[in-house]
C-alpha cells in the first residue's frame, strides 16, 4: 500500500475510532442510557478501552503472516492512543460522576475496591505509553529501550481484563472474550520467540 493510500484511510480510520463516543453521546441526548446512565457510560469506555488495546496489539503478529499487511503497522500508534482516549473516558467517569472529584471519596474507593486498583494500574501504563509514543521521544530513548518501555501495553492489557473479572458478577462469564483474545496474542509472542531462538541457534550452527 503507498504512502499516499495509508495517509487516506487513515481519515476515514480516525472518524471511525470516534463512533463509540458519538453513539454514547447520541444516546445521552435521546435519554437512551437505560435506567442507569453512569453505568452504561462507564462499561462502554472500558469494553472500548480494552478492544482498541487489543486490536493495536493484534496489529504486530497479524501483519507477520505477510510482507503485504505491513503497512498495517502504521496504524498501532492511532489505535493505542485511542485507547488512552477512551481509558481516560472510563476513570473520568469515575471521579467524576461517582466520586464527584473527592479525594476522599476516591481513597476509599481504592482501599476497598481491588477492581479499581487494577483499573489504575493499566491506566498508568496507558499513560506512560502515550507520553512516550512520539517519534522524538522514540530517537531519544533509543529503539531497544522503546520498545522494552511499550511492553507495558501488554501490562495494562491484563490489568484490564483482571479489572473486567473482578468488577462482574460473580457467575457471569462475559469476560471470557477478551481474555481468551489476549491469551492468543501471548501464544503468537511465545511462537514468535521459540522460532526465533530456534534460528539463531541454526545461524550459529551452521557459521560454525
Amino acid at each position: 500500500m503507498t504512502n499516499r493510500s495509508i495517509v487516506t484511510l487513515k481519515w476515514f480510520v480516525f472518524p471511525a475510532c470516534l463512533i463509540p463516543l458519538g453513539h454514547l453521546v447520541y444516546r445521552g441526548f435521546t435519554n437512551a442510557l437505560g435506567p442507569d446512565p453512569v453505568a452504561t457510560i462507564t462499561h462502554r469506555t472500558g469494553f472500548w478501552t480494552l478492544y482498541f488495546l487489543l486490536i493495536s496489539l493484534a496489529i504486530t503478529p497479524v501483519r507477520r503472516l505477510s510482507a503485504r499487511l505491513g503497512w498495517l503497522i502504521r496504524f498501532r500508534r492511532m489505535l493505542g492512543l485511542f485507547a488512552f482516549f477512551y481509558a481516560c473516558l472510563h476513570l473520568l467517569t469515575w471521579v467524576w460522576l461517582y466520586s464527584g472529584f473527592s479525594a476522599h471519596a476516591m481513597i476509599q474507593d481504592l482501599s476497598k475496591r481491588p477492581y479499581i486498583m487494577a483499573g489504575m494500574a493499566g491506566w498508568l501504563c496507558l499513560l506512560i505509553l502515550a507520553v512516550t509514543s512520539p517519534m522524538f521521544v522514540l530517537r531519544k530513548l533509543g529503539g531497544k529501550r522503546w520498545q522494552r518501555i511499550h511492553r507495558l501495553a501488554y501490562v495494562a492489557a491484563i490489568a484490564g481484563v483482571i479489572h473486567y473479572w473482578w468488577i462482574v458478577k460473580s457467575g457471569v462469564l462475559t469476560p471470557w472474550r477478551v481474555t481468551a483474545v489476549l491469551a492468543v496474542l501471548f501464544l503468537a509472542r511465545i511462537v514468535r520467540a521459540i522460532r526465533e531462538q530456534r534460528r539463531r541457534k541454526l545461524q550459529t550452527a551452521v557459521a560454525a
